[in-house]
C-alpha cells in the first residue's frame, strides 16, 4: 500500500474502521494530486467535484464578499479531509474558496465515485457521515467561540486545539480566522504563554 493510502487508512480507522472489502473499494477511488503554493483548488461559484485527503501542505477555506472583506473559515493539513464540503455533498455552486497556502499533496476522489460507494456500501456511508458530523460539531463550537469569547480566549482555545498551528499557518491568516486585528494578534503572541 502506498504511503499516501496508508495515511488515509489511518484517518478512516480513527473515524470508523471499514471491513477490508469496503476499504479496498474506498481506497481505489483516490488518486494522487499535487498543487503549488497559493493555488486555487475550488473557486466560489463552481461546484466542488472532489473530496480531498491532505497528505502534505496547508490549505484554507475562505469567503470573500462583494466589499472585498475576507473571512478564513477553516484550515486543512495532514492528515485530514479537505475541500468545500457543502458544495461537494450537495453538488451546488460553492460559496467559498479552497486554496493552498503551501505546496500541497492530496489524494482526491470524485463525487460520483463517493456517491456510488455510499449507495452500495453502508459501512462507507456510515464512516463518511460520522466524519462529517465531527466536522459539523467542530464548526458549531467555533461559532460559539467567535460569538461568546474574547480575542484572548479565542486565541487560547485555538492553541489548545492545535498547538502546532503557529508553525503551520502564516499569522495574518490566523488573525483573520480568529477575527482579530493583525496588530492585536501580534500583541497576543507576545502576551500569552505558549
Amino acid at each position: 500500500m502506498a504511503e499516501e493510502h496508508h495515511k488515509l487508512k489511518q484517518l478512516v480507522n480513527s473515524i470508523r474502521p471499514l471491513p477490508e472489502e469496503d476499504w479496498e473499494a474506498f481506497s481505489s477511488a483516490w488518486v494522487l494530486y499535487g498543487a503549488k503554493r497559493k493555488e486555487s483548488i475550488t473557486v466560489a461559484g463552481e461546484k466542488e467535484h472532489y473530496l480531498y485527503f491532505v497528505v502534505d501542505g496547508v490549505q484554507r477555506v475562505f469567503y470573500f464578499d462583494d466589499e472585498g472583506r475576507e473571512a478564513t473559515l477553516v484550515f486543512t493539513y495532514a492528515p485530514s479531509f479537505g475541500g468545500v464540503l457543502d458544495s461537494f455533498m450537495l453538488q451546488q455552486p460553492a460559496r467559498y474558496y479552497y486554496e493552498t497556502l503551501t505546496p500541497s499533496v492530496f489524494l482526491r476522489a470524485t463525487f460520483n465515485e463517493m456517491q456510488q460507494l455510499m449507495c452500495t456500501r453502508p459501512a462507507i456511508e456510515s464512516m463518511l457521515r460520522e466524519g462529517i458530523t465531527h466536522s459539523l460539531s467542530g464548526l458549531l463550537q467555533r461559532l460559539v467561540e467567535l460569538q461568546c469569547y474574547t480575542s484572548e480566549e479565542r486565541f487560547r482555545k485555538l492553541l489548545q486545539r492545535s498547538p502546532h498551528i503557529l508553525q503551520l499557518v502564516p499569522h495574518k491568516y490566523l488573525a483573520n480566522y480568529l477575527g482579530i486585528d493583525p496588530t492585536n494578534f501580534s500583541k497576543l503572541l507576545n502576551k500569552v504563554r505558549i
